[in-house]
């Protein structure tokens, strides 16, 4: 989840990189995030694990934010609140979805959230979108179309349609930040932690509800090592280091620096799917891939 911030004094070249480094660091993990989720879950136990991850990170940012936290008011609380339940949908699409397909499908199709929010933007603003950001968004959507044939054109498995979903509802969640007025002075470590907390609150409701999947703690019961490590990385990396380097780096680059940086997250989760996950594309594939890594490059110049 990004924050935006005015614009930081331009830094030397070396004080520069010293500043991308941890917010690259950042795309790597969430580009490895897919295949950690997809390694620990399974369809019957992915309320589970999201309830897991998000009550281990939770904890922590109540107690780093607590003062400016007491000082959110009504309207902030109530619409940091409906915010959360969009990232627990988006969360819960992303997880299911994982869980159906590749590690580097989930990682590529989510990027598309970079072609959706501009063409969203433009639809409640009543404006046209430029001829090069269309024709950034039809190599896009062509790339994804050749990424999940596998064997040849058939239609798009289950998981790569939830991905899609939550690559929808990853826009609406950014449209709904830009236009909640109540949440736009609010602090944005206080807005994060009452957004984690909602859809924490959403993921325990969802199980306890009967049918939805094993409990948390018996879930946990039959996590190994190795699960208990990719939660770990799931809880502290992909989530509490990746939002307090976003909260650092903003203010020492640019907004739009980071953005590009972070803008890598799909190649790091194609990298990590084919070397790490043994996943094989072929031929059409990496053309799909190709195609979203260029048409989601160019779609972020042409919206800029």
């Amino acid at each position: 989840m990004s924050t935006l911030a005015a614009p930081a004094p331009a830094l030397a070249p070396r004080r520069a990189w010293l500043a991308d480094l941890p917010v690259l660091l950042v795309a790597v993990v969430w580009g490895g995030s897919y295949l950690a989720a997809k390694g620990i879950t399974t369809a019957h136990t992915v309320i589970a694990v999201l309830v897991l991850r998000f009550a281990l990170v939770l904890p922590v940012l109540v107690l780093a934010g607590w003062r400016r936290l007491r000082a959110l008011d009504a309207a902030q609380l109530r619409g940091a609140g409906l915010l959360g339940l969009v990232l627990g949908g988006i969360f819960l699409l992303e997880t299911y979805g994982v869980v159906r397909t590749s590690a580097t499908n989930a990682g590529l199709i989510i990027s598309l959230t970079m072609i959706f929010t501009p063409l969203a933007e433009s639809a409640v603003r009543r404006t046209a979108p430029s001829a090069a950001f269309l024709g950034a968004a039809a190599v896009s959507v062509g790339g994804v179309v050749l990424l999940t044939q596998g064997a040849g054109f058939t239609a798009p498995g289950a998981g790569d349609l939830l991905i899609l979903g939550a690559a929808l509802a990853r826009t609406l969640h950014v449209l709904l930040m830009a236009r909640t007025g109540s949440v736009r002075d609010a602090d944005p470590l206080s807005l994060t932690t009452v957004q984690l907390g909602a859809a924490l609150l959403l993921f325990a409701v969802l199980a306890a509800v009967p049918g939805t999947g094993a409990a948390p703690w018996a879930a946990a019961a039959d996590f190994g090592p190795a699960a208990w490590a990719g939660l770990a990385f799931l809880s502290v990396f992909c989530t509490l280091f990746a939002f307090f380097v976003q909260m650092w780096a903003v203010r020492r680059t640019s907004p739009s620096r980071v953005s590009l940086l972070l803008g890598t997250e799909p190649l790091w989760a194609a990298g990590a799917g084919i070397a790490l996950g043994g996943e094989h594309l072929g031929p059409l594939g990496l053309a799909g891939v190709l195609m979203v890594l260029a048409g989601t490059a160019w779609g972020r110049r042409a919206a800029g």
